[in-house]
């Protein structure tokens, strides 16, 4: 399940840095201890987006001007999910680096139906390795179009389908089908254009800083609808339960997307459309190349 966090904002203009996911992993990891539930401390079956609002850059980072900023959710488990929304909402007042917010409502999207062939955008970077204490291998360049780029991601997913238990051994051996093929003319046309799809990431995990190279680019994933589930679900690659990874659907079915969920605040009132922030948190092309190249 996905689910839409909506937060009001108390100080507009206050900012993020630009590469925040780990401020996001720090307060979410925080609310999941707090809660007490100790089969959720180590649970990594989730995933997360960055905070989406209307933003303006500066050398500062993203300055936030909308009433309302949104945070993606995902998680194969409701009853995770609904632990981690209890402990939010449990929490009036949030600060993420300069921000204030407080959480308002939460809306479900409607899932859709994953064929053996779908489009995605990253709305989160994608991590391909992860990288041991000390080492330098997790900020290697590697090349979309490699055939080490696809396989692993191949790896990494194929190792967490089957560490979850999720899956019988003969659905796991049905799974072998699996490529990665990035979308060329949007990494070429970032490239003539002198912009960047690959940066260097900040990782904590255990208190440790890790540097990994994350990507931020659209896809076409082929393999079985099963797998699909998975990764939009549950994320891409490497730390996804630290926010990386997150996809959308490049094209969306017509029709509303979300409807409401359980979660909201007791005498809130919905802002007028006109003050709501735009909800197709998938970035734009162009609205991505603006914030990326900052």
């Amino acid at each position: 399940m996905r689910v839409r966090l909506i937060f009001s904002l108390k100080n507009k203009g206050s900012y993020l840095p630009f590469h925040h996911q780990y401020i996001l992993a720090q307060f979410l990891k925080g609310l999941i201890v707090k809660g007490g539930r100790e089969e959720f401390f180590n649970y990594n079956y989730f995933n997360f987006s960055g905070l989406k609002g209307q933003t303006k850059v500066s050398r500062s980072g993203l300055h936030y001007y909308s009433s309302l900023v949104t945070l993606v959710l995902s998680s194969h488990s409701e009853d995770f999910m609904d632990y981690l929304l209890e402990q939010v909402f449990a929490t009036p007042k949030i600060e993420l680096g300069n921000l204030i917010l407080s959480p308002e409502y939460t809306e479900i999207e409607n899932e859709p139906e994953l064929e053996t062939s779908n489009k995605f955008v990253c709305i989160s970077p994608l991590v391909l390795i992860t990288p041991a204490f000390n080492e330098e291998i997790g900020k290697r360049f590697i090349s979309p179009d490699s055939d080490e780029f696809s396989d692993l991601l191949y790896e990494s997913t194929l190792t967490r389908m089957e560490r979850s238990g999720w899956y019988t051994p003969e659905q796991m051996e049905s799974f072998y089908k699996f490529q990665v093929v990035p979308d060329m003319n949007y990494v070429n046309k970032l490239k003539e254009q002198q912009k960047k799809f690959a940066r260097i990431y900040s990782v904590y995990d255990m208190d440790v800083k890790y540097e990994v190279r994350g990507y931020t680019l659209p896809f076409t994933l082929y393999a079985a609808p099963e797998v699909q589930d998975f990764v939009f679900k549950c994320g891409l690659g490497a730390f996804t339960h630290k926010g990386f990874g997150m996809l959308d659907l490049a094209n969306h079915p017509s029709g509303n997307r979300t409807s409401p969920y359980k979660f909201k605040r007791e005498g809130f009132v919905p802002y007028r459309p006109t003050e709501r922030m735009r909800q197709n948190v998938a970035p734009s092309e162009s609205s991505e190349e603006e914030s990326e190249e900052n």
